[in-house]
């Protein structure tokens, strides 16, 4: 929601909101696995998919910051209810799909806090982890507890910006000192002969489409920009200022991603390198070199902390968007309830149900990183297809709503905005392709699980809002479906 104080948002304040809106250390070591080709990974999700989502996001938050800006609004303007709310859904059900990844790292971290790395391998561990964080931060949800902001606020710190420091400051120490660097070292990325030294390239070593699977995961790290674009219309000078602040926070996630990723590369062989823990083999590696092993524990346990207070932020924030929806009629009305505390209690416990069986592809899978790229591919196709109609949505509305005054407008007049936003469209829409491709270096058994899996995901999960209009009845509008839906409301 835009700034309803009065006071306008400062390009630093913004750049920073923006920061924390879209970095995640989760993505290091899949970042890691690539060597230098990260960087062509790195600089393909920035410039063709951070940058134009911000600059569209920023028009369409402007254009209808009355209303809130949000994905839905912008969609069902261009497109109509039902596209509308086939957008609001794909972004809150992604959400849904992400817990059981985020939480893959909480648990990779909560194994080296009991000191037995092995058990972030074990699939039972961190499926069970997984399920038992997630129905907790549902019980605290449902509770409406306030002691939720606290633990956001300083996870932010303790399990984010804090180790992100310090793994970046003890991998330049480590080469500094002349130690050996793991993806320069030979037969460092291991596997066959044709992919001996893809790990020493800057561009993907690209046989199929494969080898770049990993890009839609990497994508999927730099998303959330919309959710702080909607701020440009509290900017004295949107214009001028907003670009600007996009600037510097693509500067400091780019930095962040780029060198912890490469601390991660330096120390720990492509490999060996675990999608859930491979921040904590880095870590491992790097104190006890510098004789601070007794850490260990301790960043396990800020890094666990970090996830699970974002889970609990998440949990129900991004369901108020879909339960405004279903108050406007786009859902049953059962979908609307609420309970004392204000909790979207039909919503959580369809989260509750979704996550717990995703969580079980952990305990069926026999490689805990399969299992998490799979679920991060499959997160990565549902919120691509969100941007794909969101880009679409914003050249639409240049031709059908010129007349809608916009704080903020992609330069260049229409054409500027077709090139950007084409721009995004088309690096959405290739980064969803590669997502369906399983990873060359990932051994993910039969391809055909892998990508039946991946394309059930998105059939499913897209399917379903078109499946519910289709069955919209006019007894599920407001005036018509009773109070009962809608007398805790304000408490959201």
């Amino acid at each position: 929601m835009p700034n309803s104080s009065g006071k306008s948002v400062s390009v630093f304040t913004l750049a920073l909101m923006t920061v924390a809106s879209v970095m995640s250390l989760r993505g290091l070591p899949m970042m890691a696995a690539e060597g230098l080709s990260m960087i062509f990974y790195i600089l393909f999700a920035t410039f063709v998919f951070l940058l134009p989502a911000a600059m569209v996001s920023a028009e369409l938050g402007s254009a209808f910051s009355q209303s809130g800006g949000g994905v839905y609004t912008w969609v069902k303007e261009a497109f109509g209810p039902r596209w509308g709310f086939t957008a609001i859904w794909l972004q809150w059900i992604q959400n849904v799909v992400w817990y059981p990844t985020v939480l893959g790292f909480a648990a990779a971290s909560l194994a080296y806090l009991v000191a037995d790395p092995q058990l972030a391998d074990s699939g039972t561990f961190t499926g069970s982890v997984i399920i038992i964080i997630y129905l907790l931060a549902t019980v605290v949800a449902m509770k409406g507890s306030t002691a939720v902001n606290a633990v956001t606020k300083y996870g932010v710190i303790v399990g984010t910006l804090i180790p992100a420091l310090l793994i970046i400051i003890l991998g330049l120490l480590w080469i500094d000192q002349g130690n050996p660097i793991a993806f320069l070292a030979p037969g460092a990325a291991a596997g066959t002969a044709p992919h001996q030294h893809a790990h020493m390239r800057l561009f993907p070593h690209f046989t199929g489409f494969g080898s770049v699977a990993f890009l839609a995961g990497i994508v999927l790290l730099f998303a959330g920009v919309e959710v702080q674009a909607v701020q440009a219309s509290a900017m004295k000078n949107p214009s001028r200022e907003f670009p600007a602040a996009m600037l510097l926070a693509s500067v400091c996630i780019v930095l962040v991603f780029l060198l912890g990723a490469l601390a991660v590369a330096v120390v720990v062989p492509a490999a060996e390198i675990s999608l859930t823990a491979g921040l904590m083999q880095a870590f491992t590696i790097l104190l006890d070199k510098f004789h601070l092993g007794f850490l260990t524990r301790v960043l396990g346990l800020c890094m666990a902390f970090g996830v699970i207070g974002s889970v609990m932020s998440w949990v129900t924030g991004p369901s108020r968007g879909l339960l405004q929806t279903a108050r406007e009629g786009e859902m049953p009305p059962f979908m609307a309830r609420v309970n004392k505390a204000g909790a979207p209690v039909t919503l959580l416990l369809i989260q509750a149900v979704v996550v717990t069986v995703l969580a079980l592809l952990y305990f069926v899978m026999k490689n805990v990183s399969v299992a998490f790229f799979v679920l991060s591919a499959m997160t990565a196709t549902l919120y691509l297809a969100m941007y794909m109609l969101m880009f679409a949505a914003a050249i639409r509305l240049r031709r059908t709503r010129p007349d809608l005054p916009r704080a903020y407008k992609v330069p260049g007049g229409t054409v500027g905005m077709w090139c950007v936003a084409g721009l995004g469209f088309l690096g959405v829409c290739f980064a969803m392709i590669v997502g369906f491709f399983p990873p060359a270096n990932l051994p993910v058994g039969n391809p055909i699980f892998y990508v039946g899996l991946v394309a059930f995901g998105l059939i499913f999960f897209t399917g379903m809002p078109l499946i519910i209009q289709l069955f919209k009845k006019p007894s599920w509008m407001p005036s018509q479906a009773g109070q009962n839906t809608t007398s805790h409301g304000d408490k959201i």
